[in-house]
Order: structure tokens, then sequence, then C-alpha cells
């Protein structure tokens, strides 16, 4: 997946309930991971919880478990 859209224009940050979608995970567990730690990279932006795609994927590849 790419962090740019085919304009070269940068991707829109991952909302919350985008990051559980894509996590398979409850929209909870995303806000645990900002108040608790774990998960993946998080931005506040003013009062909204924010993150980047590249950074979504980063953290998922890292929860690889080897065979």
């Amino acid at each position: 997946m790419s962090a740019a859209l085919p304009s070269g224009a940068p991707r829109p940050l991952a909302k919350p309930p985008e990051i559980a979608e894509f996590c398979g995970v409850p929209i909870g567990t995303v806000y645990q991971w900002s108040s608790r730690g774990g998960g993946p990279k998080l931005i506040r932006v003013g009062r909204h919880l924010r993150a980047r795609w590249s950074d979504i994927e980063k953290w998922l590849d890292e929860q690889t478990i080897a065979a």
C-alpha cells in the first residue's frame, strides 16, 4: 500500500475507526493504545487521534510471528 495517492498528494491520516477496521480490533482498543501505549504510533491533532498509514503498516509488520 502506497503512502501517496496516484496524483502524488499525501494520503490522508487514518482516523480511529479506520485504524480499528484495518487492524481488525474494536475502536476502544485504538483508544487504549493511545492512553496505555502499544499499537502503532498515533498522532494527536488538536483533540483528535490520527495515524500515518505507513506507521500502521510498519507496526503490523513488526507483529508478525515467525513460524
